[in-house]
């Protein structure tokens, strides 16, 4: 059995038909949300890896700047002669604001390469303004950046693992500017669907009445459509309690009936709800064999000519049928005993999945990456 079949089996694991999830794991409250911030900076203490400043003229310019700045001036003659160190890289840093942080507070932040630089290992971020879409700057990022992989090479071979021109600093950001708007501005609270599906509104709304007709007597709760759920909050609760309240009820979420197929690694994931009518299905191989014996042809001796390759070409195909099979699956479990009757690989069964759909026997949206 192939390792991308086992992977195949481990993506049809059936699960119980009902699982229950809280409400706050599915949804977000609307208007509660991050903002992302972002900034260009300099990595420096780089062990000969960074940028060429002859190809990176904007990392010559801003460490030029920044010397500047530190009163130290390098500019006039000879300019191009003193700025040769492959110390310095050119990045560009980003964040993620949680909803209402307040000034003092510290985020990570991710520190991404700009230049030719070809590892940040070892370097640190230098005192980098993160600024959002109004221009405000709202974090100050500074600190030794935590790279995953390396890049090494020599004069005949490389070696590289991951991704080293990337990098993050843990809690490498402290807040400066509280960002405007708190969460008794929002005004309506409004429950947001991450997966939108009228089913799940819906019982999400029942089950928040319930528990505010025997927490409150009164029902708080009324689904707009399949994205959105409004919510009266009680005069005598707060409204961090209340949301808190809400979010940590359990309900059963619905998920639509859908197949996703990657075909580059073989990965075949099968939703709960899929179901295929009663369809026959067979698959055969086909096993083309080209092999290439070139022969050398020489002339004997003493006679004119000259030496030739002549090609000699032998082709052999194999087409091995399988037998017919009856495949037809009401829930997750029969469909998957179906399928793995016929004995396919990763890419058989995602052939047979889109015959079968293209027939029309397959009851579900067909996703193929």
């Amino acid at each position: 059995m192939s390792r991308l079949w086992l992977v195949f089996l481990l993506c049809l694991i059936s699960f119980p038909a009902t699982a229950s999830v809280r409400i706050k794991d599915i949804t977000t409250l609307q208007g509660v949300r991050e903002n992302q911030i972002v900034g260009y900076g300099l990595v420096v203490g780089l062990q000969g890896s960074g940028d060429t400043l002859a190809n990176s003229v904007f990392t010559a310019q801003s460490l030029q700047s920044m010397l500047d700045r530190m009163g130290v001036n390098i500019r006039g003659v000879g300019n191009a002669n003193v700025l040769r160190t492959r110390n310095v890289a050119a990045v560009l840093v980003t964040a993620d604001l949680p909803p209402f942080i307040q000034p003092g507070s510290r985020v990570d932040v991710t520190v991404s390469s700009l230049g030719d630089a070809t590892s940040l290992l070892g370097g640190t971020l230098v005192l980098t303004a993160l600024s959002g879409v109004d221009g405000q700057t709202y974090a100050i990022a500074q600190g030794q950046v935590a790279v995953a992989g390396f890049s090494v090479s020599g004069q005949a071979e490389s070696v590289t693992q991951n991704v080293a021109t990337a990098g993050r600093i843990p809690n490498g950001a402290v807040i400066e500017r509280e960002v405007p708007g708190q969460l008794r501005d929002i005004g309506s609270l409004i429950l947001i669907l991450k997966n939108p599906d009228f089913t799940t509104s819906v019982r999400i709304a029942d089950a928040i009445n319930a528990y505010a007709a025997r927490r409150y007597g009164m029902h708080v709760a009324h689904e707009e459509d399949q994205r959105s759920i409004l919510l009266t909050r009680p005069y005598r609760i707060g409204t961090t309690r209340f949301v808190a309240e809400i979010g940590e009820l359990s309900i059963e979420a619905d998920t639509p009936a859908r197949v996703v197929m990657d075909s580059r690694s073989g990965t075949v994931v099968i939703g709960q709800d899929v179901q295929i009518s009663t369809v026959a299905v067979t698959q055969g191989n086909l096993t083309v064999q080209i092999t290439e014996t070139p022969q050398v042809s020489q002339p004997n001796a003493f006679a004119r000519g000259r030496t030739v390759v002549t090609p000699n070409t032998q082709i052999d195909t194999d087409q091995s049928g399988g037998p017919i099979s009856i495949v037809r699956g009401t829930n997750l479990s029969t469909l998957v005993n179906g399928l793995n009757k016929i004995g396919l690989t990763p890419s058989g069964i995602i052939a047979i999945l889109q015959a079968i759909k293209t027939a029309g026997a397959l009851h579900a949206d067909l996703v193929v990456q």
